[in-house]
């Protein structure tokens, strides 16, 4: 791929857009053929007129005169219909190329490890995979086949200057030159230019996305003015990186259109000398090349618009592939299917960091048997969802290993092992669809019977059925229309009708009213019951109930037992904690 922007064209990239008009190669050569056939009819266009000015018009033969005047209107409706076709096809292959180049681009994006998406930023990926891919579709609608069209045409007129009078087209080169120079300069100015417009669209849309989505905390901490003046910062950029584009246009534009009149002067000049010294060139010839001329110089123009066109295409694809060339995946070499498992869970030794250098599991180990609770307690930033993390596998740890049933998990496929785990996590994600559609996130092999059943089982269905349509109430974006507590009892209803054989919990209740608690907390008792489970626990009832605790300090296990285990030890860590925090819970309670 490019990553010199300088440079005016990379062919290399090119060649790798064009793989994807492969399934479409009938339609890519009608395209083709379109565009050779509307390059003889720019020419015949001409002629025909200079026919009839000097056979027709000037010896004022009226037959003559109707037939070349039917005859010029037969080649524009055939030139006409050639243009349609050739319109209607390139925009549609480039729809298709990029149907496709979107799919695989979300399809990628889809396997992309949890370690990609803390990196890069939302509304970026966005423009990536919703605007970048829109602009390439006009390399093949405005740009590609426009210029092949374009050239062709330029060719042929060139060949029939030539053949008509080498004079009078020797004229016409001498201009050539510099708008061809001209034109090369453009379109390299405007490769840069292109490329800082992206990234200020880019920028633009990650700030808007970003504040949106963050509104409540900005208008929470009074931040509207401050936010206010840094949009205006971006956007100003963003109308900075057009102004140059524009620059570059009012510049090369009004040149191409000097030249242009230039040449019409030189050849009536020349041409009319011609005429009236010897009569060596008609009327008709004169009047040709001055309309030849236009054909000649007017693609040119359009060529460097076209590139324009073609730049800004090939700057997103240069994005988009950059995406593609991105292997940041979990590895999924692992042959083994797992189906019911008893969900024995054993940490062994592990070390994992987010960053390099920066261990946040510093050598864990623990088991759970099958069908125990494990609660993991301790201070922020001890690790306890990083456990929860690599027993998904959303990242891969950097030494020991990880195993449910004594097999390590990297010898499981991927797809066998999360569907054998089940998530609850403490900020609820749901998409903007109907309860069902969450809950079930359209499995084929979930009906809505078995929904239901799964909620009167963990007591949430009269809550379901107390919203608008029940089960089929749309929540809108991120679940919006629900309080935290009932969103987050639906992500509990989520997990328990998937059926997995592990269940992990981040069950925080710190913005849960006392109703939704309790049913949280009846929940929770439900789903637990007969599985495995791994429990971030933040309710001391919970705690209480585990038959195991592990608590963690700084990336270690530093204890594990059960409540009056813990207690039992003297300066231990969990007794300070259960004294700093959990009598105090229980104090509010009593």
């Amino acid at each position: 791929m490019a990553s010199n922007t300088g440079n005016a064209f990379d062919f290399n990239l090119f060649k790798r857009l064009l793989k994807y008009t492969n399934p479409y190669k009938g339609t890519f050569y009608f395209v083709g053929v379109a565009a050779v056939l509307l390059s003889f009819f720019s020419v015949l266009r001409p002629y025909l007129l200079q026919v009839t000015i000097d056979d027709a018009i000037m010896p004022s033969d009226n037959e003559g005169l109707v037939f070349y005047v039917a005859l010029m209107l037969g080649v524009l409706l055939l030139e006409v219909i050639s243009q349609f076709l050739f319109i209607y096809y390139a925009n549609w292959l480039g729809q298709e190329v990029v149907r496709d180049l979107r799919v695989n681009l979300f399809e990628h994006m889809l396997k992309f490890k949890m370690k990609y998406f803390d990196k890069s930023a939302v509304g970026r990926l966005v423009t990536r995979a919703v605007s970048d891919i829109e602009t390439i579709s006009s390399i093949f609608s405005q740009g590609l086949f426009m210029i092949i069209s374009d050239l062709l045409k330029m060719l042929v007129v060139l060949g029939f200057m030539f053949y008509k009078s080498w004079q009078l087209t020797l004229l016409v080169l001498t201009v050539l030159p510099f708008i061809i120079y001209a034109t090369r300069v453009f379109q390299k100015k405007m490769k840069v230019a292109f490329e800082d417009v992206r990234n200020q669209v880019a920028d633009l849309n990650t700030f808007v996305q970003e504040r949106i989505t963050g509104m409540k905390i900005v208008q929470l901490f009074t931040r509207e003015k401050a936010e206010y003046e840094k949009f205006k910062g971006i956007n100003d950029k963003h109308r900075k990186a057009w102004v140059k584009t524009v620059w570059y246009n009012s510049i090369f534009f009004p040149i191409a259109e000097m030249s242009t009149s230039i040449t019409i002067g030189l050849i009536v000049w020349f041409g009319g000398l011609r005429a009236i010294e010897n009569d060596s060139l008609s009327l008709g010839v004169i009047i040709m090349f001055i309309e030849l001329s236009q054909m000649l110089f007017r693609p040119l123009r359009q060529i460097a618009d076209k590139f324009n066109t073609l730049q800004m295409g090939m700057v997103a694809a240069n994005r988009v592939f950059g995406i593609l060339d991105t292997r940041s995946f979990i590895s999924d070499e692992g042959s083994r299917e797992v189906g019911k498992l008893n969900g024995k869970i054993e940490f062994k030794d592990v070390h994992f960091s987010y960053v390099d250098d920066e261990e946040v599991l510093k050598g864990v180990s623990f088991k759970a048997n099958p069908g125990e609770t494990v609660a993991i307690v301790g201070a922020t930033g001890a690790g306890k969802s990083t456990v929860i993390n690599l027993l998904n596998r959303f990242y891969e740890i950097d030494s020991g290993q990880i195993l449910v049933d004594d097999i390590d998990i990297k010898d499981v496929k991927l797809k066998s092992l999360r569907s054998q785990i089940a998530v609850v996590l403490q900020n609820v994600f749901l998409f903007a669809d109907t309860i069902m559609s969450n809950i079930t996130l359209d499995h084929p092999d979930i009906t809505e019977e078995d929904v239901i059943t799964a909620a009167k089982q963990i007591g949430i269905h009269e809550f379901i059925n107390t919203l608008p349509n029940g089960y089929h109430y749309n929540v809108k974006e991120r679940g919006v229309m629900l309080s935290s507590g009932q969103r987050q009892l639906i992500s509990f209803l989520r997990a328990y009708v998937s059926n997995p054989s592990i269940l992990v919990l981040d069950e925080a209740t710190s913005s849960v009213d006392s109703y939704s608690e309790q049913l949280i907390q009846d929940a929770t008792d439900k789903i637990t019951e007969g599985r495995t489970s791994i429990v971030i626990a933040h309710r001391l009832a919970t705690i209480k109930k585990a038959d195991k605790i592990i608590v963690m300090d700084a990336g270690r296990i530093v204890e594990i037992g059960n409540h009056e285990q813990l207690l039992q030890q003297k300066d231990g860590y969990y007794k300070k904690l259960y004294e700093v925090q959990f009598m105090a819970e229980e104090s509010l309670r009593s």
